[in-house]
């Protein structure tokens, strides 16, 4: 089915079959044994920030650059694991990016720029209202928040760089932002280079930051190339308070693209979608950064989520225009519901 076709498809809300695409490369502990990864949807611009809800659904961002995509709006999408239905759930969705669910189910979102939000909200989904939780840091918009954690404090940790978008870069710095629950705002990380991913270790110890310097903030000509910074997956102590303090740099991807998205299981393993063209996929750390699986994707992924309840070691991929799936042998990391 042509690509149009199956958008307008998914988008009434017609199952499709998940399409077997491959096999992951691992010891049998990491992934489950024979699974191979399923294409669940193909259709979207740009896909990221996938997430699980409580109730099993996945959520995920599209991005549509306004430069390629006919000056759509952005979208959330909503996948149902056990229909195959994937639907819009939320259009326009202020470029959202990065999303989480927290311990009361609520959906947090990361809203870009490119004519998106640069603030990060809170949707309510029993009753469908959102709140803007952070907008403005020093009187001043955020760059373009990215990517999002939550402790079991309740503390949200977000990147703020910028990678598209015509709205200036107000804040003087691409760092990385703490929301405590009286909604005050914090600069927590200012020495990662340009940050993406972050995540809460589930002993609530270490601050994991990717950082992902592309070298630009926006297209560039053709005779134009980019001078590439850090590309690297680090590790920062995590004090109760909330601060964070740089450890050590756990893989150094250069002179490859690094990193984008990623998540924590439940015995602290990362697993990280890395864009290197030489060697797209997931790949699956310890918390001292051994590698120890790798599942391959046709193409360079952005983010990873796992599931809930019947889907609990189900590992959804972003990527490029798709979302899959993987079947694990590894429980996600989960806050404890309230």
């Amino acid at each position: 089915m042509p690509n149009l076709q199956m958008f307008q498809a998914l988008a009434a809300g017609i199952a499709l079959t998940p399409t077997l695409i491959g096999h992951a490369a691992s010891s049998d502990s990491i992934i489950a044994p024979g699974a191979e990864l399923k294409e669940l949807f193909n259709g979207a611009h740009f896909t990221e920030g996938v997430s699980v809800a409580p109730d099993g659904m996945v959520y995920f961002s599209d991005i549509t650059f306004t430069y390629e995509a006919d000056m759509q709006a952005g979208h959330i999408w909503k996948h149902n694991p056990e229909t195959g239905e994937t639907t819009v759930f939320r259009s326009p969705s202020g470029m959202s990016n990065g999303t989480k669910f927290d311990a009361q189910g609520r959906l947090v979102v990361a809203e870009g720029a490119d004519f998106g939000g640069r603030r990060i909200t809170r949707t309510d989904m029993k009753t469908g209202k959102s709140e803007i939780i952070a907008g403005l840091y020093n009187g001043k918009p955020f760059n373009s928040p990215n990517d999002l954690s939550i402790d079991e404090q309740g503390r949200i940790y977000f990147t703020d760089p910028r990678y598209a978008g015509h709205e200036p870069v107000e804040q003087p710095i691409f760092g990385v932002y703490r929301i405590d629950p009286d909604r005050s705002v914090h600069l927590v990380v200012t020495d990662a280079g340009k940050p993406n991913g972050v995540a809460v270790s589930p002993d609530q110890k270490t601050l994991y930051v990717i950082s992902h310097d592309n070298g630009a903030m926006g297209t560039l000509p053709d005779e134009m190339t980019p001078h590439k910074g850090r590309m690297a997956l680090l590790a920062y102590d995590l004090s109760p308070d909330g601060t964070a303090t740089f450890r050590k740099m756990l893989v150094d991807y250069a002179p490859e693209d690094g990193p984008d998205g990623m998540v924590v299981d439940a015995e602290g393993n990362l697993w990280v979608a890395v864009r290197d063209e030489t060697r797209p996929g997931v790949r699956v750390y310890t918390p001292e950064g051994e590698e120890l699986a790798y599942v391959e994707t046709p193409d360079k992924p952005t983010n990873v989520a796992f599931g809930h309840g019947k889907t609990s070691k189900v590992l959804y991929i972003t990527a490029e225009h798709c979302l899959y799936s993987i079947q694990t042998m590894k429980e996600g990391y989960r806050l404890p519901q309230k």
